[in-house]
């Protein structure tokens, strides 16, 4: 075999290569880019759709001067009484169940709750049956 202008045999060289693992470059792929990008970054403002039991219809949300507190608005429109509570899901703090409020038929109502300041803040808001 004869040496490369380096010094080092072409043969030795492929062997190396080929007896090196193959290790994928996270950065070479577009959508491992976009999650190391957002693997560490903080968690989104807006809540999750919450999941409305049937017979109400319900908006959900933080309060506007306090984003450890959320709500659950409901207006019952089914024809029998409804009762519904808003559940937190509340990052490192436990999460929270609100007040249950009983609504009769087109009766509207509002359920709260507020996630302890150890937390990470509400990450979810749930209606509850």
């Amino acid at each position: 075999m004869k040496p490369t202008p380096t010094g080092v045999k072409t043969a030795a060289a492929v062997a190396v290569m080929l007896a090196a693992p193959a290790i994928p470059a996270a950065t070479a792929s577009p959508s491992a880019t976009a999650y190391a990008s957002t693997a560490h970054a903080a968690p989104a403002r807006a809540t999750a759709p919450a999941a409305v039991p049937p017979g109400l219809s319900c908006d959900t949300g933080k309060h506007a001067n306090d984003e450890y507190t959320g709500y659950a608005l409901c207006k019952n429109d089914g024809g029998a009484p409804q009762t519904f509570w808003v559940h937190l899901v509340c990052g490192w703090a436990p999460d929270v169940d609100g007040d249950h409020v009983t609504l009769a038929p087109g009766q509207s109502g509002q359920s709260t709750a507020h996630c302890g300041r150890i937390g990470t803040g509400i990450g979810e808001i749930q209606v509850q049956p």
